[in-house]
């Protein structure tokens, strides 16, 4: 089914009755659906205890990735046509989803900026950003395990696995145990193996 927008675009401003039909219909379907389904920023929930879940690809909402390309534009809404607000230039920084809509995702950093990008820029791999300065490496995960490094804030690191606790990271070729207290990227609870 075409958007109603893109109708417009492409017939220089008028829409065909056709079109119309199927957009005013599209319109009647989505408000009736609204009505059934609470949304809220895009994220769909059947009951208010379930975790929320996007619309496209029935991942958990909020959920993070990182940026796969060396470049990513952050644009005012989901299309090429919107403008960007932000480009992130640093590739495997850890990005929060919080919403969906066709093969757009609005993300946002650590400290909130962002906005929406294509999904062929995001990755599922899954990085996080040192927050805490001089964060402690250790070899296990463990408080009193043998130092391996000391990270400053804003080494962005691949997350090998997660604990309660505790989060096994790569930075650059040092591996070790840091808190995740010190790491944004990953939820309190998550465990990751």
């Amino acid at each position: 089914m075409r958007r109603f927008s893109a109708a417009v675009a492409e017939n220089g401003g008028w829409i065909p009755v056709q079109g119309a039909i199927r957009a005013l219909r599209a319109l009647v379907c989505a408000a009736l659906l609204g009505a059934l389904v609470p949304q809220v920023g895009g994220v769909q929930s059947a009951n208010a205890g379930e975790a929320m879940r996007g619309p496209v690809t029935n991942l958990p909402l909020p959920r993070y990735v990182s940026l796969k390309a060396g470049e990513g534009n952050a644009r005012r809404g989901p299309g090429m046509t919107h403008q960007v607000d932000w480009v992130f230039r640093r590739r495997d920084m850890p990005l929060m989803v919080t919403a969906e809509y066709e093969h757009w995702r609005r993300v946002q950093d650590a400290d909130g900026a962002g906005g929406w990008m294509h999904f062929a820029l995001l990755s599922g791999s899954r990085t996080v950003l040192v927050q805490r300065d001089m964060t402690e490496l250790r070899l296990q995960a463990d408080e009193r395990a043998p130092l391996v490094a000391h990270l400053e804030a804003g080494v962005v690191a691949r997350v090998l696995e997660c604990a309660p606790d505790w989060c096994r990271l790569r930075a650059d070729r040092q591996r070790g145990w840091a808190p995740k207290s010190a790491l944004w990227g990953v939820d309190e609870d998550e465990i990751i193996d």
